[in-house]
Formats: structure tokens, C-alpha cells, sequence
């Protein structure tokens, strides 16, 4: 469903990845582990072609995305979505027009179908009207993962989404946002630095060492 080989990114002289190679089969979640600074998020945003890399190949479900460093499909092409430590939801929209933004070339009839769909699935019924200062941080990132999967992306790359949460309620959003892509199918990557978010989260884990993809 997904490859990558032979990833290598530099950032002038300094070298941050180097062969790297990750195959997930469709509906797999995979968490890739590593210290500041080791690469992680480049090789997400490198997926995404959001990053230029010096070396690499990205195939998804058959469709050649980049090769040898170059992106031969656009970002916003990919069928790829992506979730952020900020959530980066619009302040001066509602939790329905968050949710939107992406789907808006639907039907309005479409569109309202979906995104009650998305707010069953996330638990957060009701709260359409709402606007982002409204909702609590759990309830703001799970906002944030309808708005990526409203476009129905093949791939899901989440970028450390839970470092911003309280422990007491990290855990339990991680619990139930692997439960939620696990009953939507999607194939996930998570990026963090923490190992038993992890294990909690994952299917599989890969842990970034010496600029090198190890799977633990």
C-alpha cells in the first residue's frame, strides 16, 4: 500500500536520514519513534511532499508519488492527509465548517451527510455549531482527524497530535483514536518521541537510529 526506499534527506551539510525503507500494508498503523531532531517529521512531510530529500521513492497504493528525490505528484494530489500538534483548525470557523474546508467542490446535502457521519464516529455529536475556543483539547484534536479524513485520504500522517494534551487525558484520546482509524481503515503513520504512546497506538513501530529506520 504504502513504500518508501532509500530515503535520504540532508539539510546543507548536515545529513538527518539516510536509506530510509518503510512498506505498510493497507489499514496498518505504524508509529515512527526517534529524538529531536532525528529526522521524523522530514520523513513524514517528505510522504506528504511537503520536503525536498536528496534520494528517495514513495509509492502509494501502486501510484508513484516521488522518485529519486523529485516529487512527481503535488501535495494536494496525494489523497494524503495530515494531523498537527496545533490542530490547526480555523478560529473563526465552527466545528462544521472546520470540517468542510476540504470537501467544499460536495453537495451541500453531501457534505452535511459527511461530516454527521465524521462527528458519530468522533463522539462529538451535537457540537457542529461550536467554534474551536469552545471545545476542550481532546475534543479539538478529534476535530482535527474528521477534518483530514473528510477528504477520504488513503494515508493519514499525524505529527506528534498528542504531545500537546495533559497526561491524564493523552492516553485515553490515543486509545480512542486508534480505535476510530482502525474502524475507518485508514493506513496511519504516527510520528512521536514517546515509546509508550507507541505501543498504545501502533500496529507496528519503527525507531529512527544513526539516521536509519530500525522496525522494533
Amino acid at each position: 500500500m504504502l513504500s518508501v526506499e532509500n530515503l535520504s534527506i540532508s539539510f546543507d551539510e548536515n545529513q538527518v536520514l539516510k536509506d530510509f525503507n518503510l512498506n505498510l500494508e493497507s489499514g496498518n498503523i505504524f508509529a515512527l519513534l526517534g529524538d529531536s531532531g532525528s529526522g521524523k517529521s522530514s520523513a513524514l512531510r517528505f510522504i506528504a511532499g511537503l520536503e525536498n530529500a536528496k534520494d528517495g521513492k514513495v509509492d502509494l497504493d501502486g501510484k508513484d508519488l516521488s522518485r529519486s528525490g523529485i516529487h512527481t505528484v503535488k501535495p494536494e494530489l496525494r489523497e494524503i492527509g495530515m494531523v498537527f500538534q496545533d490542530y490547526a483548525l480555523f478560529p473563526h470557523m465552527t466545528v462544521h465548517q472546520n470540517i468542510s474546508f476540504g470537501i467544499n467542490h460536495l453537495s451541500r446535502e453531501e457534505i452535511n451527510k459527511k461530516i454527521e457521519s465524521l462527528l458519530e464516529l468522533m463522539n462529538l455529536e451535537g457540537i457542529g455549531k461550536k467554534y474551536p475556543h469552545q471545545l476542550s483539547g481532546g475534543e479539538q484534536q478529534r476535530v482535527s482527524l474528521a477534518r483530514s479524513l473528510a477528504t477520504s485520504p488513503k494515508l493519514l500522517l499525524l505529527d506528534e497530535p498528542f504531545s500537546s494534551l495533559d497526561k491524564s487525558h493523552r492516553t485515553q484520546l490515543v486509545i480512542e483514536v486508534r480505535e476510530i482509524l482502525k474502524k475507518a481503515g485508514v493506513t496511519s503513520i504516527l510520528v512521536t518521541h514517546d515509546e509508550a504512546e507507541a505501543e498504545v497506538f501502533a500496529d507496528k513501530i519503527g525507531k529512527i537510529e544513526k539516521k536509519q529506520l530500525l522496525i522494533v
